[in-house]
């Protein structure tokens, strides 16, 4: 249901991923991209990399300071910084500024879970699949910019370590055991496409004090989050993430006080050597193939699309067209960005 609704969302929008006919005019829509001619005509990603030619995810807690670390770890490198997919990420990708009903979004609510996890509607386990697919979608954009332009790319979070909210959730009794079952089987047959980052960062900062900075300087939505699920998040990390990504990542661990000194760990990246399998079994070939994959983004959202019933986020055919055609209807939305007469765009014809 989510793959194909993101997928319809695209080809309305017009944007990313969606299959340009060949047309009599030109169009900024239909850029060249990167293919098999562009390979065989010498263009190769590794004589781009350099020393910061990397994958950095920067992960933890709530309010854990990861994004203001990622953000300064990025400056000081001069590594492109990815601040973390939320809801709204898909608008982000297409370059749509508008806001839209959340309904045309996931169907779920960041402030709905905060009020009521529980909520029988399924809106906590809707909300944590449609960030997974947002995080797909964010992480499939790190790898081609990397592949593309050989700047290395600073993400605060990813798909990678995505699944700590789903068993902090699951541990929380917010959903249940089939949505775990569901979610996995998402994640087992799409994720493993793309490689892992380089290098995983996690500040490891007590749910306690993550708690006491929610309270403190949080919004209202976020102060009813439970402790017990901060401390859920936080086990999730330590026991199921850190020991997973180490297999195929580098990781660096920090308190909050050693996060402050961004210097230190500026120099401990650039220190980092990447001997892990699969980055150091990689080539110009795979690099090909890869690239071909992440730039598309039709392609990446096919890969979360499962035919696999479950309530809480199918959705039947009627009701889906009824979203579709709906989505359609809004001012704007019909057609590409620059081709619709309800907003005031001129001289579609020449376009």
């Amino acid at each position: 249901m989510i793959g194909r609704r993101l997928l319809r969302g695209l080809t309305v929008t017009g944007r990313t991923g969606v299959l340009c006919v060949a047309q009599l005019h030109g169009s900024s829509r239909h850029g060249l991209k990167y293919g098999y001619l562009a390979y065989m005509l010498g263009e190769r990603t590794t004589k781009k990399f350099g020393p910061n030619s990397k994958i950095v995810t920067v992960d933890g807690n709530l309010a854990s300071g990861k994004g203001k670390l990622a953000q300064a770890l990025a400056e000081k490198l001069g590594m492109k910084y990815m601040p973390e997919a939320g809801q709204n990420y898909l608008q982000k990708l297409t370059g749509d500024e508008s806001v839209v009903p959340y309904k045309f979004y996931g169907l779920c609510s960041l402030d709905k879970f905060y009020e009521d996890p529980k909520c029988q509607d399924g809106n906590s386990y809707r909300f944590q699949i449609w960030l997974f697919c947002m995080r797909m979608l964010q992480y499939s954009e790190a790898l081609n910019h990397l592949l593309s332009t050989g700047q290395g790319v600073i993400l605060e979070r990813s798909a990678f370590s995505d699944h700590v909210f789903l068993d902090a959730m699951y541990k929380s009794k917010y959903i249940r055991k089939e949505c775990v079952n569901h979610y996995n089987e998402i994640k087992k047959v799409s994720i493993d496409e793309f490689l892992p980052p380089h290098v995983a960062i996690y500040l490891d900062v007590p749910a306690s004090d993550v708690y006491k900075k929610i309270q403190e300087k949080g919004n209202a939505p976020e102060k009813k989050v439970e402790l017990s699920y901060l401390q859920n998040i936080e086990d999730a990390y330590k026991s199921s993430f850190l020991p997973k990504i180490s297999e195929t990542s580098e990781v660096l661990q920090y308190t909050a006080a050693e996060a402050q000194n961004v210097d230190q760990i500026v120099e401990d990246l650039e220190y980092v050597k990447i001997t892990k399998a699969p980055w150091t079994e990689q080539t110009d070939v795979t690099y090909h193939h890869l690239r071909l994959l992440v730039q598309n983004k039709t392609k990446v959202a096919n890969l979360i699309n499962l035919p696999i019933f479950i309530p809480e986020v199918t959705v039947g055919g009627l009701e889906f067209d009824k979203l579709y055609y709906e989505f359609q209807d809004l001012p704007g939305k019909k057609y590409a960005k620059g081709y619709n007469e309800d907003v005031g765009d001129k001289y579609i014809w020449l376009k």
